[in-house]
């Protein structure tokens, strides 16, 4: 695989945890972005971990390392028209990830995530991992 990804919370988890898969895919991988959304989610499970002082270091580590990408006006957009067809299709998904999905879509980037529902977004390129 090449190309550019965003990748969801669940991948990121995998990395820090050495799955061997995610490295993998990675490694073959041309340009790896972060949404803020997914910092949130992981500063959120670390803050209410045994051990938030060690999983905050690990995640502003990260950050020092890696591409964020930051919602805006565009942003917003894209995830208005994604809700609103999801609404229609009576077929919800968690809200962080419809904005993970209009990142995505605004930029042009392959969303990576083991979670199934982000097939329920059209024209969002998925991969799972």
């Amino acid at each position: 695989m090449s190309g550019s990804v965003l990748l969801d919370t669940n991948i990121v988890i995998g990395l820090f945890a050495g799955d061997p898969a995610v490295l993998a895919r990675l490694s073959q991988t041309d340009h790896i972005v972060i949404p803020s959304i997914v910092l949130g989610e992981l500063y959120f499970g670390a803050y209410k971990s045994a051990h938030s002082d060690q999983n905050v270091r690990r995640i502003a580590e990260f950050i020092q390392t890696s591409a964020v990408l930051v919602c805006d006006a565009g942003t917003a957009a894209h995830y208005g028209k994604i809700k609103k067809i999801l609404r229609e299709r009576g077929r919800p998904i968690p809200e962080n990830d419809i904005w993970i999905a209009a990142l995505a879509q605004q930029h042009n980037l392959t969303v990576v995530s083991r979670d199934q529902h982000f097939k329920e977004i059209e024209d969002l390129s998925t991969e799972a991992w």
